[in-house]
This record gives structure tokens, C-alpha cells and sequence, in this order.
């Protein structure tokens, strides 16, 4: 069956707007996982109070062992039983976030692990105190080995926006769905997506892999 794309062209406005959205979410999705990857990660690498590295735990592992898109329904629909009204983009931010948020917190938590505990006696010894041997030993060391599977959550997330149709937010999946239900061509519709996302995604693989050559260096 020949393909026509030409039926398409009318909806490249509404195409194009979808994708910024579908970027945007997935930037703000990925730093504020980050910020949540760091605080849990550096937190659990150090020595709690037994009842915050249990709460620390359980939000590590129900994020981790549940599906994204019932966290996303429970977020969005479940909330508002408990007088929390969210916009569905907040949602999806809030959402996307802490579930990468959960995975990125165990690579941090990896990576401080992995530092040679040789340098916290040799830092001790020339009088460091335990905050600096943290912050200027042990961090930059751990950002430097967590640095590439951090990048590649953010691949993975831009992907998994596709899920945040679901809170009927106008974001790339969601246009095509209403594109096909008005043109009935699915194949081309899906194609077109399916390129577009691609294309998304292979550029942040390629900043990724453009932050990791220039950030290493940078890290001390």
C-alpha cells in the first residue's frame, strides 16, 4: 500500500507545538530528578536516623516497583480525594520525576559507594573535616562515575512522555491519536511520530554524549 505523508502537512504547526511540549515536560521532568536523585542518593550514602533511611527507602522502591502510569493516574486522579488539585502538567512533571528520580537516587548512591575509601583516610589526615571531604573529594568523584547512566535517564524520559497522554496533555502522542481519529492514516501518522521522537531523543543522546566528554574534564 503506497504511503502519503501529503495529508499531514496542514497539522505540522500542531505536530511541532506538541513536541515542544513534549520536550519541555521532559527537561523539567529530568533536572527536577536530578535534584531528587542527589538529595536521596547523598542522604542514603551517609548515616541516618534509621526512620528517615526507611522513608527514604520505601519511596525508593515503590517508585521502582510500580508501573510509571499508575503513579501518574494516582498523582493526577488519586490526589484530589485528599484536597490536592493538580494541573496535568504539573502532574506529569511531578510524576516523571520521581520515578526517575527513585532509579537516579541508587546510581548516586552507586557511585558514592565506589570512591576509594582510601581518600577519606588520606583526606582526614591532612585535616579535612567530614563536609569537605564530602564536598570537594567525594562528590565531584561520584557525579563524574554516575555522569553517563544519569544521561542516559534523560533519553529514557523523553520516551517515556509518551505516557503523560494519558492526563489528556497535548504533548506528541496524544496530537497523533487526534490526527489519526480525524485522517484515518495511521501508518503515516505513527511514522511521522515515531520519526519525530527519534529525532528528540537522538539529539539528547548526542548533548549527552557532549556533556559527558566536556563535563568529565570539568570535574575536578
Amino acid at each position: 500500500m503506497p504511503l502519503d505523508f501529503s495529508f499531514l502537512i496542514p497539522y505540522v504547526p500542531q505536530l511541532a507545538t506538541a513536541a515542544r511540549i513534549t520536550l519541555t515536560i521532559g527537561v523539567f521532568s529530568f533536572v527536577l530528578a536530578l535534584a531528587v536523585s542527589v538529595l536521596v542518593g547523598v542522604l542514603r550514602s551517609g548515616r541516618l536516623p534509621w526512620i528517615v533511611d526507611f522513608l527514604l527507602g520505601v519511596y525508593v522502591e515503590i517508585f521502582r516497583n510500580t508501573p510509571l502510569l499508575i503513579q501518574l493516574f494516582f498523582i493526577y486522579y488519586g490526589l484530589p480525594t485528599f484536597g490536592i488539585v493538580l494541573p496535568p502538567v504539573t502532574a506529569a512533571v511531578i510524576g516523571l520525576s520521581l520515578n526517575s528520580g527513585a532509579y537516579m537516587s541508587e546510581a548516586v548512591r552507586a557511585a558514592i559507594s565506589s570512591v576509594n575509601k582510601g581518600q577519606y583516610e588520606a583526606a582526614f589526615s591532612l585535616g579535612y573535616n567530614r563536609y569537605q571531604v564530602f564536598l570537594h573529594i567525594v562528590l565531584p568523584q561520584a557525579f563524574r562515575i554516575a555522569l553517563p547512566t544519569l544521561m542516559n535517564y534523560f533519553t529514557t524520559m523523553i520516551k517515556e512522555t509518551s505516557l503523560v497522554s494519558v492526563l489528556s496533555i497535548a504533548e506528541l502522542t496524544r496530537v497523533g491519536n487526534q490526527i489519526y481519529a480525524r485522517t484515518l492514516g495511521p501508518f503515516e501518522i505513527y511514522i511521522t511520530i515515531g520519526a519525530v521522537y527519534f529525532v528528540m531523543t537522538y539529539s539528547v543522546a548526542l548533548v549527552s554524549r557532549w556533556v559527558e566528554k566536556k563535563g568529565i574534564k570539568w570535574i575536578p
